[in-house]
């Protein structure tokens, strides 16, 4: 995967309680993505020409217990735990073992909270960071997530059932869409004073930011394509959330708990039609988390979706803490000859490292500031 004159990426095997090093292994096909907002995923290729290399992976690549570290110039650019791995042998008698992996946070797909959970008054993030402490003290549960003193200023109080016996990914999703919530995601990094690999839980309110200045990407330049739609299949300008039953009587009727109508009046005034949009929250039966979660869904809904990607070359300049960065894309083209200026939040990634002649490049997901 070494190809001249760009830096070549490492990827490391570790034991996902430990993080110590197991092996390093050379991989073809990578590609790999992460987000704000939801797992990332690493998929590649294991080649295994010869006995000694196919016992170094078997013994290496344990899918659940095995985290993978990507590093590139010696940067940590990706890190996450190794879910699947699927060795094939071809006629020719090739072998090769096919690797799937997910960021750190897929972990918390895979985590119930041991016993009910309740915080009163208390600032969203201390939330986040009670649940992650809970999951991180039970036995074999410690993944070494990390985290900072931050806070939102926003404060709640929720408590969760451990009946519920909710994925703790779903909690704090749930936590983070009420109104005035926030992002958040694991971040990966070498620790630039120590060396070491950091799992650290970052959260953001309301939004994820990183770095002081805007990445200009200029087209024609380091913006090699791009596409900038207008979608409305998901506006609305009506919502209403519906929940769990709050009635607790078998004998009864259940009737799911509905939050009021949230009406963008503004809108329906200027002239739009009427766009009703709904939401299911099934663990909800409290109407005022409803009434939240209807208001959160609406803010979210009212302007046509613009989800816009950009394909850009990947050279040394370009850092690895991209997530959360703020672009600014120089197009001048034919659809816009006068030339465009726009500012972009990056809200995920995918990255296809070079081999052969293949170029490298990062497709950037952005979201309009």
């Amino acid at each position: 995967m070494i190809t001249p004159g760009r830096p070549a990426y490492r990827a490391l095997f570790c034991d996902l309680r430990t993080d110590q090093v197991v092996d390093s292994l050379p991989l073809t096909g990578v590609e790999f993505d992460d987000y704000i907002g939801k797992a990332g995923s690493l998929r590649a290729t294991v080649p295994l020409p010869d006995q000694a290399l196919a016992q170094r992976a078997r013994t290496a690549l344990q899918p659940g217990r095995t985290a993978v570290w990507l590093e590139r110039g010696g940067e940590i650019w990706w890190g996450g735990i190794l879910w699947t791995c699927t060795p094939t042998g071809d006629e020719q008698g090739r072998m090769t073992a096919e690797i799937q992996a997910g960021t750190f946070d897929s972990y918390l797909d895979h985590r119930i909270l041991s016993s009910s959970l309740e915080g009163t008054n208390v600032d969203q993030f201390d939330l986040v960071r009670n649940v992650v402490d809970h999951i991180q003290a039970q036995p074999g549960g410690d993944i070494g997530i990390e985290y900072g003193p931050d806070v939102s200023g926003v404060t709640r109080s929720q408590k969760y059932a451990y009946t519920d016996v909710a994925r703790v990914r779903e909690i704090l999703d749930g936590l983070a869409a009420l109104q005035d919530g926030f992002e958040w995601r694991i971040h990966c990094y070498r620790d630039p004073v120590t060396a070491r690999r950091v799992k650290r839980l970052q959260l953001g309110h309301p939004q994820i930011r990183v770095g002081a200045q805007d990445i200009v990407l200029d087209r024609p330049g380091p913006l090699l394509s791009y596409s900038l739609p207008s979608d409305a299949t998901l506006q609305a300008n009506i919502w209403v959330a519906r929940g769990d039953s709050a009635n607790r009587n078998q004998a009864a009727d259940s009737v799911p708990t509905m939050s009021e109508r949230k009406t963008a009046i503004a809108e329906l005034d200027a002239g739009w039609p009427r766009l009703e949009g709904t939401s299911d929250h099934s663990s909800v039966s409290d109407r005022a988390t409803l009434n939240s979660l209807a208001d959160a869904e609406l803010g979210r809904s009212r302007r046509p979706q613009i989800i816009p990607e950009a394909v850009i070359r990947l050279d040394g300049r370009m850092p690895p803490a991209l997530l959360g960065a703020t672009v600014r894309l120089r197009i001048t083209d034919l659809w816009h000859p006068e030339g465009l200026s726009a500012r972009f939040r990056v809200v995920g990634m995918t990255v296809s490292p070079p081999e052969r002649a293949k170029a490298e490049t990062a497709k950037l997901y952005l979201e309009g500031i």
